[in-house]
């Protein structure tokens, strides 16, 4: 199936949308967040920031989360640990957590839309309820787009990170509805299309790169399309015949 190609007929009830890399890059927000912490680091606390540049805070970050699995859901938690640590690698065992989170979370939160997404959103919500569904961090009031969601589903507050059914079910809860109502929307293969179809949702991908299915993971998904325009169109050409 080529990026752009969509063969279902059948209104969903409702969707589920992944976020990061979705709606926007987020390696950009992600990389511009490490640098506001680090330049603060330099300012304030140039101990700490002299042993542990961002390449090696990222590589603790990294261990963490290998030596914390159950952390795996909560991304937040990982980060503030990951401070913890190299503060008091540096002999400092009060580290300024919350002003660094908020460092960081500004940062983190400052996405630049794909071009297709605004206007996308505004009209997939006009037409069913939509829920985000994501691993992440990112806060939709800060980004300014909350008002197009009926609720936030996110691993950290969940217990649980997609690919697990569970998240999805959680979101399939909160919008009231049964899985198999509700189209899940995501880039990631696994993630996104594996764990939802694993829970009884229907699947989307965006596709934006035009790669190749995985096909590993078994059958490809119920649409692929190349960006969320592309799925809004969709949805808008179908009747509600569920």
């Amino acid at each position: 199936m080529n990026p752009g190609t969509v063969t279902a007929r059948v209104a969903p009830l409702a969707l589920t949308l992944d976020l990061d890399d979705t709606l926007w890059p987020v390696q950009p927000a992600l990389e511009r967040a490490d640098q506001a912490v680090d330049t603060w680091l330099h300012a304030h606390y140039p101990q700490v920031a002299a042993a542990w540049p961002i390449a090696a805070m990222r590589a603790l970050r990294a261990r963490i989360a290998e030596e914390r699995r159950d952390l795996a859901h909560d991304f937040t938690t990982q980060r503030q640990l990951t401070m913890q640590q190299a503060f008091a690698a540096s002999g400092i065992h009060d580290a300024p957590l919350d002003t660094l989170w908020e460092i960081y979370f500004a940062e983190r939160n400052r996405v630049d839309l794909y071009a297709d997404s605004l206007d996308a959103l505004r009209r997939i919500a006009r037409r069913v309820p939509l829920a985000s569904l994501t691993n992440g961090n990112a806060d939709l009031r800060r980004i300014g787009l909350h008002t197009h969601f009926a609720c936030h589903v996110c691993a950290r507050d969940i217990g649980f990170a997609k690919p697990d059914p569970r998240i999805f079910l959680a979101a399939a809860a909160q919008l009231g509805t049964v899985p198999a109502n509700i189209l899940h929307v995501g880039d990631d293969p696994l993630l996104d299309v594996l764990g939802a179809r694993h829970a009884g949702l229907r699947t989307a991908w965006i596709n934006r790169r035009g790669e190749a299915w995985p096909t590993a993971l078994g059958p490809p998904p119920e649409l692929e399309v190349r960006d969320l325009g592309v799925l809004a169109t969709w949805l808008d050409a179908i009747p509600d015949t569920l």
